[in-house]
């Protein structure tokens, strides 16, 4: 594919007054704002939420750390006047759980049903968002609308209807059109119900950062004879991937947290650890020790993920790089 060269348009003195008066009040404008985001008060102010959100989560990881009997008995920020630290609780809790699993396989089991519940709907998404962006098919804005109202269905409206089609298959008007999954006791099913419900927002999110993509692009490498497979593979998901790595974080944190699927869909020896501590909590309601620590590990994989795709997820955010 050859490469694209910029040209110099001729312009009359009158156009050219104004683009520099343009570009001059974008510079004006820009240096207003950042002014304004590294002044003394706009660093306090940050400070300030940073320490107030930061205190929480400090206290629980200290907490974590404290003798059962002083978890119990005083709070965390004694631990300054009296400094006392184990490792039973981490120890403990991570072989807490139930007759068929434990925290230490259920945090395995979260991990194995982020990865996929991430991997796939951004796959999926992606072609679409291709799709519906560059190709033109009959049906295509009606589907697309269909796609957006999607995400206005809650999640609690769908579960029961999944979950009976996981189990007996699809029947429409009476005519059986698919055989259930049979999948109870695995992680399909948990796969495919965070895939579905992920599906519409990512297909809408990324369709707007790929239809960004200047057009002569496109029509540049088409011209050279580039497929769409060698358009979308070459051009859009690189151009495409800060959105990508946004909505990736946004995916996994949400799986990871979840509660509501993984009571619908995730049993028994293929719970996540979020189900494993709600069963904790309610056994061991007075347990601080272990709920502290038990606490402290299911937010460890998040943190991570947040720290080390941060960047991703402001590029993404500000989406600068995929506008023409």
């Amino acid at each position: 594919m050859s490469a694209v060269q910029p040209i110099e348009l001729p312009i009359d003195d009158s156009t050219k007054k104004q683009l520099e008066q343009g570009e001059r009040g974008i510079e004006a404008a820009s240096r207003r704002t950042k002014k304004r985001l590294t002044s003394r008060g706009a660093t306090i102010a940050a400070v300030v939420i940073a320490v107030l959100w930061t205190i929480p989560t400090f206290g629980l990881f200290v907490s974590s750390f404290r003798p059962e009997q002083q978890v119990k008995t005083t709070g965390w920020w004694t631990i300054f006047a009296d400094f006392q630290v184990t490792i039973d609780n981490y120890v403990q809790v991570l072989q807490a759980g139930n007759s068929t699993l434990n925290l230490a396989g259920s945090w395995v089991n979260s991990i194995a049903i982020a990865i996929p519940a991430t991997l796939l709907p951004l796959v999926i998404a992606s072609l679409a968002a291709y799709a519906f962006a560059w190709i033109d098919f009959r049906g295509k804005n009606f589907l697309f609308i269909m796609v957006f109202a999607l995400q206005v269905v809650p999640i609690q409206m769908a579960l029961v209807p999944l979950l009976s089609t996981f189990s007996r298959g699809l029947n429409v008007f009476g005519l059986q059109v698919g055989e259930g999954l049979d999948a109870s006791g695995t992680f399909a099913q948990v796969w495919i119900a965070h895939t579905m419900f992920a599906l519409p927002l990512a297909i809408f999110l990324l369709h707007n950062f790929v239809a960004e993509i200047p057009g002569e692009v496109i029509e540049a490498a088409r011209v050279d004879g580039a497929g769409h497979g060698q358009i979308f593979f070459r051009i859009v998901l690189p151009l495409t991937m800060p959105a990508i790595a946004s909505f990736a974080i946004f995916q996994f944190l949400w799986v990871w947290n979840d509660l509501l699927v993984a009571l619908i869909f995730a049993d028994g020896e293929v719970a996540p650890i979020t189900k494993l501590l709600a069963e904790i909590t309610g056994t061991r309601g007075n347990e601080w020790h272990l709920l502290t620590a038990g606490a402290f590990i299911s937010i460890l994989v998040p943190l991570v993920v947040f720290f080390a795709l941060q960047r991703y997820f402001v590029r993404g955010l500000l989406a600068g790089s995929t506008k023409g």
